[in-house]
């Protein structure tokens, strides 16, 4: 068993949020799950992103609309979203409030653009052209 203190989260700044990596096998105490919890600022649209795994979004707080590969879904508190994998998805709150949410994924899950764009305006960690990356939250 392994309890994983929250001084020992690991958190991660994009300029949309801030992701609380909450266990990850990297953290201990997990083999194959990462856990994180997403703080998604007001009036922001993430960017255009799929996972190469499903994810189980639960939101806490806050509302959200989803574009999923052209199909708009809204979630508030108590919703649960599954997110099937490679599929595109964006996000975006309105102004006046952000959302919280818990997410699970697989560990080590890839994330990519599905446009393959490069844009030296993204923040650092965004994947460029073909590139997969495992997001520091689910390492």
């Amino acid at each position: 068993m392994t309890l994983i203190r929250a001084a020992e989260s690991r958190r991660t700044e994009t300029p949309n949020g801030t992701m609380t990596t909450f266990a990850t096998p990297t953290q201990g105490g997990t083999e194959g799950i990462a856990v994180w919890r997403v703080d998604f600022a007001p009036g922001r649209t993430g960017p255009l992103h799929a996972f190469d795994t499903e994810q189980v979004w639960t939101f806490l707080t806050g509302t959200v609309s989803i574009d999923l590969d052209g199909r708009t879904l809204e979630a508030g508190p108590g919703d649960t979203l599954v997110l099937p994998a490679d599929v595109p998805r964006q996000m975006t709150t309105p102004p006046d409030a952000g959302f919280t949410a818990v997410v699970a994924a697989h560990a080590g899950c890839l994330v990519y653009d599905p446009e393959k764009l490069v844009d030296d305006t993204r923040c650092a960690i965004a994947p460029q052209g073909a590139e997969r990356l495992v997001p520091p939250w689910a390492r």
